[in-house]
């Protein structure tokens, strides 16, 4: 059937679509670029003009996303230092040059015809990450964009071009990364947390130097012990396609590379970061647990400090967010033990002790000794 609102125009699929049918990999997507047409030749179609900064137009069918061909000058510092050229003398090809990877400056015609004039098909089939050309090193986002590439196709065998890598490490030295700010940071970092090897987002950034520049507080020696319970974490999931876990995942993933850092320097990073509150929150209690536990709570005092820092007396389900990740960081415990422990706790009744005639002071001191005599039985 004709898709009547682009009858007559010069128009490709173009990125995710491509490149991931072409590699066999699920997408959701569909992306176009339209050649030789004007905004108003797009409006007069039906089209509906979304685009901030560059021409990008809704399909008033599909409502898929449809941009004119442009190329960009670098015009200042940072990943929004550009100016914009949409027209219709914009070539195909001088559209796909401005892209970041060859994987992503492929084209496809209606009928199904490849368009690829930058060799993005042979570094698919090489497993090959690589720039299109040296207006990469212009826009310092597409280092975090390459490195969460390698964490989504790392499973397919991917690396990162030599001289690719050696670009970024460039540009780590000029300083362009420095002007990255904390909102786009996160973003890549939290759809990175999201793929099935994360892992490979981090170490990519560290080997290039990049990560010291954009989360400085993640060290070398903590990245390394936070990888290594991270990979176990993974493992421990089987092979189910961990991006369809739930909203969680990311977050489990988020907390045990923090895990390895002080309590304060989680704080610290997270509100550089500016991460959402329930990222913050699990990496800072996982970090406490980690750290008031060690190997194993022997002692009551133990139980119940850890008890107390996650608050479970208000929010039983933050021990059970923690407990999956206590095995991979060391930590030797009877999950459903501790659960039952934690809810025996919860349910010393003040009401009683206050029929007692428990009351003030005394009464928050007989609650505190009626755990402490409930965790020290379990223990024993």
């Amino acid at each position: 059937m004709t898709d009547r609102p682009t009858q007559g125009l010069d128009v490709y699929l173009v990125g995710g679509a491509v490149r991931d049918q072409l590699l066999g990999h699920p997408w959701h997507e569909r992306d176009w670029v339209v050649v030789g047409a004007t905004p108003e030749d797009m409006l007069s179609r039906g089209f509906r003009n979304v685009g901030k900064d560059f021409p990008v137009f809704l399909h008033p069918e599909t409502h898929e996303e449809h941009a004119l061909a442009r190329t960009e000058r670098k015009s200042g510092h940072g990943y929004t230092g550009f100016s914009v050229h949409a027209a219709p003398d914009v070539t195909l090809e001088d559209d796909l040059k401005r892209r970041d990877l060859t994987i992503n400056a492929i084209a496809q015609t209606p009928d199904g015809q490849l368009v690829d004039p930058y060799g993005g098909k042979r570094d698919l089939d090489a497993r090959q990450l690589r720039h299109v050309s040296d207006a990469f090193a212009e826009d310092p986002l597409r280092v975090l964009r390459t490195a969460r590439f390698l964490a989504r196709y790392h499973q397919y065998g991917f690396s990162v071009a030599p001289e690719t890598e050696a670009l970024i490490c460039g540009m780590v030295r000029s300083g362009e990364l420095n002007h990255l700010v904390a909102e786009r940071v996160w973003k890549e970092t939290e759809k990175a947390l999201g793929e099935r090897h994360p892992d490979a987002y981090f170490e990519l950034l560290e080997r290039t130097g990049a990560l010291a520049v954009v989360i400085p507080e993640l060290s070398t020696s903590a990245l390394a012990v936070g990888i290594e319970r991270l990979t176990a974490y993974l493992a421990s999931l089987g092979t189910a396609d961990i991006t369809c876990q739930g909203p969680t995942q990311p977050q489990a993933v988020w907390a045990l590379l923090l895990s390895a850092l002080p309590e304060d320097a989680v704080e610290s990073l997270c509100r550089g970061l500016k991460t959402p509150n329930e990222y913050r929150l699990l990496a800072r209690q996982l970090t406490v647990i980690v750290s008031l536990w060690h190997t194993r709570p022997q002692k009551a005092e133990q139980v119940l400090a850890g008890f107390d820092r996650l608050d479970i007396w208000r929010h039983p389900d933050r021990l059970t967010d923690i407990l999956p990740l206590l095995s991979v960081c060391g930590i030797d415990v009877d999950g459903k033990q501790l659960q039952q422990l934690a809810q025996d706790a919860r349910a010393i009744s003040p009401q009683a002790l206050m029929a007692e005639g428990y009351q003030g002071a005394a009464l928050g001191q007989a609650i505190a000794a009626k755990r402490q005599q409930l965790v020290e039985d379990a223990l024993n």
